[in-house]
């Protein structure tokens, strides 16, 4: 019967690999890395041209246009 003692204690595994090995695995994972930053980049780069056709709908075309509205278009003052 094994304790959490004999878990915690227990013998290590280790593995031998080569060094050509171990420099392609983090090659590999350097590459997807960068993969996954370009990704995000896309998506971040498209929401913020949404956000930036969102704010010039909602500008006014001119200062105090939508004034001009409620005073039913005259500027007699």
């Amino acid at each position: 019967m094994y304790s959490l003692f004999d878990y915690a204690f227990g013998p290590t595994k280790v593995i031998v690999v080569s060094e050509e090995r171990l420099q392609a695995a983090e090659r590999r994972a350097k590459e997807e890395q960068i993969e996954a930053i370009d990704i995000r980049i896309d998506d971040l780069t498209k929401y913020r041209d949404g956000l930036s056709k969102e704010l010039a709908k909602l500008a006014p075309s001119k200062p105090g246009n939508d004034l001009d509205a409620l005073d039913g278009g005259t500027n007699d003052g």
